[in-house]
């Protein structure tokens, strides 16, 4: 009876462990955790345009604030904020604003058509990432993650989740007047399809 207890009590314990650690480390939320590029210069990778037309360098957009946004066909939230994204493109363009969208574990073919289904921007450009190199230098933990980087090259502001065009243009204008708007966490992101 009194080895039955202890067995019990030990493996109480035991359990009571696991759910710490699991609770502490393997359960955290990457997007709660603040960006380590924020003060810091932008990746500016060179990438293929997903339209198939050459390879863009970010680095040429050095005096324009970017708004970097990581995008994939099959992320729900991408498809509800591509729309504000697009508009935000078209109206920020005049004021020295470049919306650029990179796709993230997709194919090329299915980020055009999800561009086609959706809305798309002239204003905007829009990049894959084939290797990864991109996320990795950004540190995207999932998508969609947009990145907001002011017109010396630094990242100043960072939304985790969809945004919308309230949260776009109010964080772009935040950067226009040479504010840094810090880490929004929006809502849920995804890591893969």
């Amino acid at each position: 009876m009194r080895t039955v207890r202890w067995a019990a009590l030990g493996l109480v314990a035991v359990s009571v462990g696991l759910a710490v650690i699991f609770s502490t480390r393997f359960g955290r939320d990457p997007g709660l955790v603040p960006s380590p590029l924020l003060g810091q210069p932008a990746p500016t990778p060179t990438l293929p345009r997903l339209d198939g037309s050459g390879d863009f360098d970010l680095s040429s957009l050095r005096g324009r604030v970017v708004v970097v946004n990581f995008f994939a066909s099959w992320c729900l939230p991408c498809r509800e904020e591509q729309d504000d994204l697009s508009a935000a493109a078209e109206a920020f363009a005049d004021r020295g604003v470049t919306v650029v969208e990179i796709v993230y574990q997709d194919t090329t073919e299915a980020a055009a058509a999800f561009l086609e289904e959706t809305e798309f921007s002239d204003q905007a450009i829009y990049l894959t990432d084939p290797a990864g190199r991109a996320a990795i230098a950004y540190g995207v933990f999932g998508i969609p993650e947009t990145f907001f980087v002011d017109q010396e090259g630094v990242v100043v502001g960072k939304a985790v989740g969809a945004t919308d065009a309230l949260v776009l243009g109010s964080t772009i204008d935040a950067v226009l007047r040479g504010e840094e708007p810090g880490q929004q966490v929006l809502g849920e992101t995804f890591d893969g399809p």
